[in-house]
């Protein structure tokens, strides 16, 4: 093996400028595939973190996932019913606070009711619809990153002021309003009631920003016109992967509809995975179009070393030896652009995540960049598969070359 290796590192540094290029092309792939790598996918989870820390990881609301069941549907199987007025049921989550105990003892993560209800909000001779979440502060910072999104006020200030309310920053430029403003908030049934703004959030999501505001739990069930109710619970667990899985327990104990921040986004995740299969297909376009330096240089030194390859044979070395030397030689090619592709995408990665830039549409002022070892093992391995494969052809042609051909100036 130790002569195999000889001849093989004799080979690749006799030509040693057509191999620097040829390790050049592999680092070049290698590095550039890190960088994109490590930019898309560090720019899908900071999307993904943003979104998910906006909101808790599970909702329950107080509707169904299917609709009941009637009693002639359960007594006839061939029944079918349409048109049926359904009676009137009281909204909310019936016994909202049993069920929240319930969660605790199991739920590894936090628990906390709320109350959803529309409102149009009058300010300044303007309306504007918006959703009024009422929370209680104290339960909330547990389940949301409210308290650190607030831009003005905190959430203790909803206690500190007759109907307070915090809006949304950008729900807040719409109307013209400003801490301290009194606001009109008109719900569905007609009823005024009059608030001051006590607060300004801003999560980095602009459905949220401009359509959204929070109040006291019972301050959202005095404008819903229903005292005790609670008609969303909202769950934050630490595992927010499981989040899913967590979500359809709820449903199947509680029968209320649990919806996971997977399923609220679902849309979202499904072109993130399509958006993924396009970078690695791009990234392995980038380590495939690389290795054709390799196949030309091994194809060259094979073309060049012919009479080597027949003496090598004269003597003994078998097909299996002599494919083996001009594998190792594009292996060798290969590795070394590996490495040296790896320090390029490093350094790529630093130099921009150092660029610092402004946009009114976020709040990041540098890109992120995702440093896992995952994307440097994932284009080596590819850049190692394609110089292998780039470097077997070749070898595989040199193996099958016969030495009395050479020698008598066959080819």
């Amino acid at each position: 093996m130790r002569l195999v290796l000889d001849i093989a590192l004799t080979h690749v540094s006799t030509r040693l400028r057509q191999t620097l290029v040829g390790i050049l092309g592999v680092a070049m792939g290698v590095g550039f595939s890190v960088m994109m790598a490590a930019l898309m996918e560090g720019s899908q989870r900071d999307f993904v973190a943003q979104l998910v820390d906006s909101l808790p990881h599970i909702t329950i609301s107080d509707e169904r996932r299917n609709p009941p069941v009637q009693p002639a549907e359960a007594e006839f199987q061939a029944i079918q019913i349409s048109g049926l007025t359904t009676p009137v049921i009281r909204p909310g989550i019936k016994n909202p606070y049993a069920i929240i105990a319930s969660l605790d003892d199991w739920i590894a993560g936090a628990v906390a009711p709320s109350v959803q209800a529309k409102a149009v909000i009058r300010f300044a001779g303007r309306d504007t619809a918006a959703t009024i979440t009422g929370i209680d502060p104290k339960r909330e910072t547990s389940v949301s990153k409210l308290a650190t999104q607030m831009r003005a006020g905190t959430l203790d200030g909803l206690y500190k002021a007759s109907n307070a309310i915090i809006l949304g920053d950008k729900l807040a430029a719409k109307i013209g309003a400003r801490v301290g403003n009194t606001i009109v908030l008109v719900s569905g049934t007609g009823r005024p009631l009059s608030h001051t703004i006590i607060g300004l959030f801003h999560t980095g999501v602009s459905q949220y920003d401009e359509g959204q505001a929070y109040t006291l739990l019972k301050t959202a069930q005095i404008l819903a016109g229903q005292t005790g109710l609670v008609n969303s619970i909202r769950v934050r667990v630490r595992d927010i992967l499981g989040a899913r899985e967590m979500a359809s327990r709820i449903e199947a104990e509680t029968g209320y509809k649990a919806v996971s921040w997977q399923e609220g986004n679902e849309d979202l995740l499904n072109a993130f995975q399509i958006r993924n299969f396009i970078m690695y297909t791009v990234v392995g376009a980038i380590l495939l179009v690389a290795s054709f330096g390799t196949y030309n240089i091994i194809s060259t030194i094979t073309h060049e070393k012919t009479r080597d390859i027949a003496i090598l044979k004269s003597l003994g070395f078998t097909q299996a030896t002599v494919r083996r030397i001009f594998l190792l030689e594009a292996l060798m090619i290969g590795i070394a652009g590996m490495v040296a592709g790896w320090m390029l995408g490093y350094v790529l990665c630093l130099a921009l995540g150092t660029i610092e830039f402004k946009s009114p549409f976020m709040d990041a002022t540098h890109l992120p960049i995702l440093y896992t070892p995952k994307h440097y093992l994932l284009a080596g391995l590819i850049a190692l598969s394609a110089s292998a494969i780039a470097g077997y052809l070749p070898a595989r042609k040199a193996a099958a070359l016969q030495p009395v051909e050479i020698i008598r100036g066959a080819s």
